[in-house]
């Protein structure tokens, strides 16, 4: 026995447990369908709805209420496509080609008493053939080669690099500027500032002070000597003066 690939399994999109069937009338032009040419207050056939998926065909499954056994079923290979088409005149009412086993198909109408359901129905149509293109292109990605040009950032032969580590540039600092009201006064309009007094011209200048004051000390001290050095002999006279000498005997 031939081993089998593995099977799809089937998964279910979206279920609605009352559907109206229609038998509509052939087209006799291309132009668009409406639901009102149905007999919409008598349909043809009552059911539940199920919309399931294998793989990326989509499958509108008609099925009896209380039993499930299937009364008709509508392949779907996109959306929108001829196998599910709008009505021009509602959002309730769809127009599906069912198919047989034996391939035979024909177009019937379906319609739901609720636009919540229809909605619905219609939401997860969209949905699964939105995955279905993106697994598609997906699969193009993976399977095209990269023709994009691929960088090189490899070294050539003899190609060298100089790498300068631990010298960096200096960078201009601005000045700061004070973040006070008061600003730099702004120079004399005479020109340039005349340069501080250095400490050796202050020395200088004191000097001369200095001695000045000096010498003017030592000739007071020598007019003071002068002046008071008659009295003082004067007076010394007068003190050995009240004495006679002695004379020898």
């Amino acid at each position: 026995m031939a081993n089998e690939g593995p099977s799809e399994y089937e998964s279910i999109l979206c279920v609605k447990p009352e559907v109206n069937v229609y038998r509509i009338p052939p087209r006799a032009s291309n132009r668009a369908i409406r639901a009102a040419d149905w007999k919409l207050d008598a349909p043809d056939w009552t059911g539940r709805m199920r919309l399931t998926a294998r793989g990326k065909v989509a499958y509108v499954k008609l099925e009896d209420k209380i039993s499930g056994e299937l009364f008709a079923q509508a392949p779907v290979n996109e959306f929108p496509g001829i196998a599910v088409e709008t009505v021009s005149d509602s959002s309730r009412y769809f127009v599906l080609r069912i198919q047989d086993d034996n391939g035979r198909s024909a177009f019937i109408g379906i319609g739901f008493g609720d636009r919540g359901d229809a909605f619905d129905f219609n939401v997860s149509l969209q949905d699964h053939f939105k995955w279905v293109k993106q697994e598609t292109e997906l699969t193009k990605q993976a399977q095209a080669p990269d023709s994009t040009p691929k960088l090189d950032l490899g070294f050539k032969e003899g190609q060298t690099i100089t790498l300068n580590i631990g010298q960096s540039k200096k960078k201009d600092r601005s000045r700061p500027q004070s973040s006070g009201g008061l600003g730099l006064l702004p120079p004399p309009p005479g020109g340039k500032l005349a340069p501080p007094p250095s400490s050796r011209s202050t020395n200088h200048s004191m000097q001369p002070s200095a001695a000045e004051s000096d010498s003017g000390s030592l000739l007071d001290l020598d007019s003071s000597n002068s002046n008071s050095a008659p009295p003082s002999s004067a007076a010394s006279s007068d003190l050995w003066g009240d004495f006679d000498p002695v004379s020898p005997k």
